[in-house]
């Protein structure tokens, strides 16, 4: 049995070995040659797995250790019997840290209270939820737009997106890339929609590069009809327009999702995949032991003078602060690539345990536990 996977993946080494041939590669190099006769492949987003790959193959399931799978032939793979996974919710909880460190940035920049506020979240799955709520708690109001899911659901609490756009004072997108039906969002946002958006407003994308149109979104803040945007993705990576980077508040190379808990979670549910489908006798592992973020993960907060949203500022921007990934992509623009391949350790709130000295109410407490912080006694 062999099993090819995408060299980048972590944790994954050690894992399959016991029960099959296990072949990594980097992501550029899985070739119509080396699946050719592989049971299975373990990818990232890197590797387009469609027909010119995967004609006359052996390969019976791809598990992609991500959760957007655009980079799979899904129609083409179930057409030829090869099942196919991704990982939903895998890295929800690093995207959620991206934008919140985002948000408490763009705040201070900006000298504005998210309490007087609107953040219109578009695509309210794994990610759109937990940004909703993390924004929440930062106090801003939140609106929500996913059609899918309002016909599906019969929500009555989302808004279209012409609603959304006129309300919001910021826009975050958190969409799959789907170029055409009902639910199409390529260049969700093009030309004549950002057209559409105020010079008071700011546009935020981690979801797919293809969302926007990145040439629409340079001519605005060209034009400065725009406040701002930030984008964590792109058209046409790794290959970044660097007039537009010059342009944004935040520039970062996909690295949104990449902290080193949704990395892990996404290695844990591609090996279970694989396992179950093959029935090999790892259906139950998962990663273990993921290594400490440089700073320490114990820290206090003296909460004197400060409201329960500014303490949970603080805390966030103590576990990760985007201006630091922002400013590496700049100073290098060509490492695109090696900047994901050797990205620093970050872990989520509920890695870091926090000291909150003279909470007197005990307000900061509870919003940070809300957030996902441990507190100590």
């Amino acid at each position: 049995m062999k099993i090819v996977c995408d060299n980048k993946i972590p944790f994954l080494k050690g894992a399959l070995e016991p029960y099959a041939q296990v072949v990594y590669l980097p992501g550029k190099d899985t070739t119509p040659d080396v699946v050719k006769d592989a049971d299975a492949i373990i990818t990232r987003t890197r590797t387009i797995c469609n027909e010119s790959l995967l004609k006359d193959s052996k390969v019976k399931i791809i598990a992609t250790a991500t959760i957007g799978f655009d980079h799979i032939d899904t129609a083409w793979c179930e057409q030829n019997g090869i099942e196919w996974t991704n990982a939903p919710g895998c890295n929800s909880w690093s995207v959620q840290q991206y934008i919140a460190s985002l948000l408490v940035s763009l705040s201070r920049t900006y000298g504005f209270d998210p309490k007087q506020k609107t953040l219109g979240v578009i695509g309210v799955g794994n990610v759109g939820s937990k940004v909703a709520r993390i924004a929440a708690l930062l106090g801003f109001k939140v609106i929500l737009n996913d059609p899918p899911r309002q016909r599906q659901e019969g929500l009555k609490d989302f808004v279209s997106l012409d609603t959304l756009i006129e309300q919001s004072d910021i826009i975050t997108c958190h969409v799959p890339l789907q170029r055409d039906g009902q639910d199409c969002t390529f260049h969700l946002f093009d030309s004549v929609r950002i057209a559409s958006l105020r010079k008071d407003q700011i546009l935020i994308n981690s979801s797919r590069g293809e969302v926007v149109d990145n040439q629409a979104l340079k001519q605005a803040l060209k034009d400065r009809t725009i406040l701002a945007a930030s984008l964590d993705v792109w058209e046409n990576e790794p290959n970044l327009d660097s007039e537009l980077l010059d342009l944004l508040y935040t520039g970062t190379p996909h690295i949104a999702g990449y902290s080193l808990d949704g990395k892990a979670g996404g290695t844990t549910m591609s090996v279970q995949a694989i396992a179950r489908f093959l029935d090999l006798p790892c259906q139950d592992w998962e990663v273990k032991d993921i290594p400490l973020p440089a700073q320490p993960v114990t820290f206090s907060i003296d909460c004197t003078g400060l409201n329960p949203r500014q303490v949970l500022a603080q805390a966030i921007m103590y576990t990760y602060d985007i201006k630091t990934d922002d400013s590496r992509l700049r100073a290098d623009i060509g490492s695109f690539e090696k900047q994901r391949a050797d990205y620093p350790v970050r872990r989520e709130f509920p890695t870091f345990t926090v000291k909150l000295e003279n909470d007197a109410t005990g307000c900061a407490t509870v919003i940070l536990r809300e957030a996902g912080f441990n507190i100590a006694e």
